[in-house]
C-alpha cells in the first residue's frame, strides 16, 4: 500500500461509519420505546432545572396542621410526617438524583477511559497492573463497594457521587480496553502508525473516536445504576443529608408510615422507577442505533 493510499483510506472509513451511525439514529427515532425513554429523561431534566419555579411550596416548608395529609387540592401528592409537601420534595429531589447520576458517570469516565486506553494500547506490564487492580475492584458487588467508599468518605452528596464514580470506573476500564484492542488492529490505525503519528495524537484522533460509541452507550446505562445507587446511599443515610430532599431519603422516612401514609413512599418510588426505566430504554435504543451490524 502506498503512502497516498494509506492516507486516503481512513477518511472513507470514517465517512462510512458516520453515515452508518446516522442511519441508525434515524431508525432509533422511529422506535417508540427509545423515544419514550428520551422524552421522560428530558422531562425530568426540565423538572430538575426548573424546580424552584415548578414546586408549589418550599421543600422544607412545614404545615403542622396537615401532618401526613392525604392528596388534596392544597397538597396534590399529600404531605409527609411533619407536613411538608410531597410534590415539592419530589420535584426538588430530582435534582439530587440526576446530578448524582450524571456527575458520578463523568467521574467514572474520567477515571476509567484513560486507564483503559493506556492498558489496551500499550499492553505488557502496564496492562497487567491495570487489569489486576480492575479485577480486584470488580470482585466486589457494585453497591457494596459504593456503600463502603461512601461510609469511608463520610455522608454527603459529593462523597456519594465520588464513591459511585469510583465503583463504576472498573466497568469503563474493561470496556475501553476491549474496544482499543479491536480498533488498534484496524488498517487506518496501522497506516497512521506507519506514517509516524505520535501515540497521543493516535489515541485522540483515531482510537478513541472509533471506540467511543460503546462507551457512550455504557455511560447512558450506568446513569440509571448510579441513580439507584444514590437513592440507596441516601436511604442508608450516606447520601443527601436532611433537610435537603432526595428520593432515597424520602423512602427512608416513608418506610415508617407505609400503612398510615402510603403516598409518602409511592411518589418517590415511582420517580426512581420512571427515571431508571427511561435511561435504560434510551440506552438500549442508542446501543442498537450505534451498532454497525444492526444499522447496516
Amino acid at each position: 500500500m502506498t503512502r497516498a493510499a494509506s492516507v486516503s483510506s481512513a477518511p472513507r472509513g470514517g465517512v462510512a461509519t458516520w453515515w452508518t451511525r446516522q442511519r441508525g439514529l434515524r431508525r432509533m427515532v422511529k422506535r417508540p420505546l427509545p423515544v419514550f425513554g428520551l422524552v421522560v429523561v428530558l422531562l425530568f431534566v426540565v423538572v430538575a432545572a426548573a424546580a424552584p419555579w415548578l414546586a408549589p411550596y418550599e421543600p422544607a416548608r412545614t404545615d403542622f396542621g396537615a401532618l401526613r395529609q392525604a392528596p388534596s387540592t392544597a397538597y396534590l401528592l399529600g404531605t409527609d410526617e411533619i407536613g411538608r409537601d410531597v410534590l415539592s420534595r419530589v420535584i426538588h429531589g430530582a435534582r439530587a438524583s440526576l446530578q448524582a447520576g450524571v456527575i458520578s458517570v463523568l467521574i467514572a469516565l474520567a477515571l476509567g477511559v484513560p486507564l483503559g486506553l493506556v492498558a489496551g494500547y500499550y499492553g505488557g506490564v502496564v496492562d497487567e497492573l491495570i487489569g489486576r487492580v480492575t479485577d480486584a475492584l470488580l470482585a466486589f458487588p457494585f453497591l457494596i463497594l459504593a456503600v463502603a467508599l461512601a461510609a469511608a468518605l463520610g455522608p454527603s452528596l459529593t462523597n456519594a457521587m465520588i464513591a459511585i464514580g469510583i465503583a463504576s470506573a472498573p466497568t469503563f476500564v474493561r470496556l475501553t480496553r476491549g474496544q482499543v484492542l479491536a480498533v488498534r488492529a484496524e488498517d487506518y490505525v496501522q497506516a497512521a502508525v506507519a506514517l509516524g503519528a505520535r501515540d497521543l495524537r493516535l489515541l485522540a484522533r483515531h482510537v478513541l473516536p472509533n471506540a467511543f460509541a460503546p462507551i457512550l452507550v455504557q455511560a447512558t446505562l450506568t446513569i440509571a445504576g448510579a441513580i439507584i445507587a444514590e437513592s440507596s446511599l441516601s436511604f442508608l443515610g450516606l447520601g443527601v443529608q436532611p433537610p435537603t430532599p432526595s428520593w432515597g431519603g424520602m423512602l427512608n422516612v416513608a418506610k415508617n408510615f407505609l400503612v398510615q401514609a402510603p403516598w409518602m413512599a409511592i411518589w418517590p418510588g415511582v420517580s426512581i422507577f420512571l427515571t431508571v426505566l427511561a435511561f435504560n430504554l434510551f440506552g438500549d435504543g442508542l446501543r442498537d442505533a450505534l451498532d454497525p451490524r444492526d444499522a447496516a
